[in-house]
C-alpha cells in the first residue's frame, strides 16, 4: 500500500500518481490520504499526519508539503518498523515518525534521497518523491536500504521539528474541577468543520463543566448536543485535545480563533 497526503490540491496529485502507476504492481493499492492540506504549512501538515498515518497497517507514505522546494533542503526517506515515510526534509515526517515508533516499538532509520537534475525545480514530488516512493514499495520496505538512490544518513542530521505543547498548572490541578487551575497552549490547526483543535490535553477537562476561554465562560461538554445549535462549547476531540467548537457551526469564528492563536483556558 502507498498512502499519498499533499498540499497539491487538484489536479497536481493525478501526475504523481502517474508515476506511482508507471513503479508498482498493477493490483497495487494507492490510497490518497488529503490533498487539501493547508498550504505550505509544514506544522500542520505534521499534525494531520501524527493523526492519521499510525492507523494505517504497513505502507509506504509520500508526503508532500514541501513550500522549500528547489532550496538546498535534503530529499529524505525513514524507516520504521514496516512502515516508509518519503518526503522533504523540513520537518513534517518527523512528529508521525516518533509516533509510530512509540506504537511499533521500532527504531527509525534515516536515508537521503539523491537525485541530479529534476525535470523540474518545482515539483519534486512528481520527479524525485514519486519516484521514491514507489521503487520502495516495488523492492518492499525490508529492502529499500539497498535501493541506489537512497543513501543512509544520521537521523539526528534530520530537521528537527517538535509541534508545540500547552502549559497546564503544575501544581497538581490538572483535571480537578474543585480546586480549579489555568492552562495556556495556542490553536494547532483549524479543521474544515471550523473545529479550533488546541494542544491542550483533554484530561484538564474531566469533571469540569464550564471554563474560561480567553476570559470568556463557555460550557464544557463530551459532544456538541451538549449544547443548542449555534452555541459555543469546549470538548475533548477525537484527537484527545481541547477544541473550541460550536454545534452546527465555526468555532474558529466564533472564538475568533486562527491556527497559532494563544489560547488560556481557567476552570
Amino acid at each position: 500500500m502507498i498512502t499519498f497526503a499533499s498540499d497539491f490540491g487538484s489536479p497536481y496529485p493525478a501526475a504523481v500518481k502517474g508515476v506511482l502507476c508507471s513503479k508498482v504492481d498493477e493490483d497495487a493499492r494507492i490510497v490518497d490520504v488529503a490533498h487539501d492540506l493547508p498550504r505550505q504549512s509544514v506544522r500542520a501538515g505534521a499534525f494531520w499526519l501524527r493523526e492519521t498515518l499510525p492507523y494505517f497497517p504497513p505502507a509506504v507514505h509520500l508526503v508532500v508539503i514541501d513550500p522549500g522546494v528547489g532550496t538546498d533542503r535534503s530529499a529524505v526517506a525513514l524507516r520504521v518498523g514496516d512502515h516508509a515515510l518519503v518526503g522533504p526534509d523540513n520537518g513534517v515526517l518527523r512528529p508521525v515518525a516518533r509516533r509510530l515508533a512509540e506504537q511499533t516499538g521500532a527504531d527509525m532509520a534515516a536515508f537521503e534521497i539523491t537525485y541530479e537534475n529534476p525535470a523540474s525545480a518545482t515539483f519534486h514530488g512528481r520527479d524525485v518523491f514519486g519516484p521514491t516512493a514507489g521503487e520502495i514499495h516495488a523492492v518492499g520496505v525490508d529492502a529499500m536500504a539497498t535501493l541506489a538512490d537512497l543513501e543512509p544518513m544520521a537521523v539526528d542530521d534530520l530537521v528537527a521539528f517538535e509541534l508545540p505543547s500547552a502549559s497546564v498548572a503544575d501544581d497538581g490541578t490538572e483535571g480537578d474541577a474543585e480546586a480549579g487551575g489555568r492552562a495556556e497552549g495556542e490553536v494547532l490547526v483549524v479543521d474544515d468543520f471550523g473545529n479550533a483543535i488546541t494542544n491542550v490535553p483533554g484530561s484538564v477537562l474531566a469533571g469540569v463543566e464550564s471554563v474560561l476561554v480567553n476570559g470568556e465562560r463557555v460550557p464544557a461538554v463530551e459532544s456538541f448536543a451538549g449544547v443548542a445549535q449555534g452555541e459555543r462549547l469546549v470538548t475533548v476531540g477525537s484527537h484527545g485535545y481541547v477544541e473550541c467548537d460550536v454545534n452546527h457551526g465555526r468555532g474558529d469564528e466564533a472564538f475568533g480563533l486562527d491556527p497559532g492563536a494563544r489560547v488560556v483556558l481557567e476552570w
